[in-house]
């Protein structure tokens, strides 16, 4: 049996424990400040696709993830008992002007050949209900591959399904045989320390939760905000990007905006109370794509780090393919993903 020590409780730390778990591995996983402490205990949760044309190998990796996402859940939540609040409910998006509606338009064209028969990317005439952006145009984007989980409790329900496989989650704990680098900001900082350019960095985030009972109903892009409504009768908002900051966990005017940005893009939002605002630090690797693969002159180590804004939507093909190259020895990672494109 391979025997695996996962550090770092995130997304992509807490998913690759799954997949190995799943293939028979025996898998602890160290994380001093416990699961989800990091960028990963946010608010927004928005799993949603990058636009379709210009195809690379990110937006194919980003595709498959999207398109395990609803198995890869659903056996989460069974093997533990928890709710990560997934859902494929869709994403709506406004037209300004005659020059967006015509580049929606291409873009339509482009999904059926790239998204195939798996998702729609379409335009519409915008409904008369309450959950709705504003659009001059009177027209939405509307696409059927977007999707959304609760980042608190989609990690909690993978540590319960951990949990249920035996799976020790702890504060501190020696290496075993292969040793998986999923410490996000820190690790990304770490590695830098040691090489002669950035491996990654942080950027700030900043979000907010709302109180408006929108569940199962699309989630909403416009005036530059995600607007995420949870399945609790929460609505998030998010989020900012900031690469310069002094308060990595504090919020402040940043989020006033978006909260306004919001309310003005989205009627509905305009006298719902703020519950919580929110801030932390995702770490984006060098090459702006997550970070994968074996750690280069560390033999038994392997690293998962750099996921961003896309952490979520990616973490399901992420596992899968941290799976295959550390129990199996198969490399399924693609070009621009690799440690080595971020050294």
């Amino acid at each position: 049996m391979v025997e695996i020590t996962v550090r770092g409780a995130g997304i992509f730390g807490l998913s690759v424990a799954w997949a190995c778990v799943q293939r028979g591995a025996k898998v602890c996983v160290v994380d001093p400040n416990g699961p989800a402490s990091g960028s990963s205990g946010g608010l927004v949760g928005a799993l949603a696709p990058h636009v379709p044309e210009n195809w690379n190998s990110k937006k194919a990796f980003q595709l498959e993830s999207l398109l395990m996402a609803p198995d890869f859940w659903a056996e989460v939540e069974a093997a533990g008992g928890g709710y990560a609040g997934y859902a494929r409910s869709g994403r709506l998006q406004p037209i300004n002007d005659e020059a967006a509606l015509a580049l929606a338009q291409r873009r339509s064209e482009t999904a059926k050949a790239l998204w195939q028969d798996h998702a729609i990317w379409e335009v519409i005439p915008a409904p008369d209900t309450d959950w709705m952006p504003q659009t001059p145009s009177g027209l939405l984007i509307r696409d059927t591959l977007s999707a959304l989980a609760h980042p608190r409790k989609a990690c909690d329900a993978l540590v319960k399904a951990l949990t249920a496989k035996g799976v020790e989650i702890t504060a501190d704990a020696p290496d075993r045989r292969q040793v998986l680098w999923a410490t996000g900001v820190a690790g990304l900082l770490e590695m830098t320390e040691n090489h002669h350019r950035s491996v990654g960095n942080g950027v700030k985030g900043q979000a907010a939760l709302m109180r408006y009972d929108a569940r199962g109903l699309p989630q909403l892009f416009a005036g530059g905000v995600h607007v995420i409504p949870h399945h609790d009768g929460t609505v998030a908002i998010g989020s900012t990007s900031e690469r310069e900051y002094v308060t990595p966990n504090q919020t402040d005017a940043q989020l006033d905006g978006v909260i306004e940005a919001a309310r003005a893009a989205v009627p509905a939002l305009r006298d719902a109370p703020v519950l919580e605002r929110w801030a932390g630090v995702r770490p984006r690797a060098r090459s702006r794509a997550p970070m994968l693969g074996a750690w280069p002159d560390r033999p038994g180590h392997f690293i998962a780090n750099g996921g961003f804004k896309i952490g979520f939507g990616m973490a399901p093909k992420v596992a899968q393919v941290m799976a295959d190259l550390m129990l199996d020895g198969r490399d399924t990672i693609p070009d621009g993903f690799r440690v080595e494109d971020n050294l």
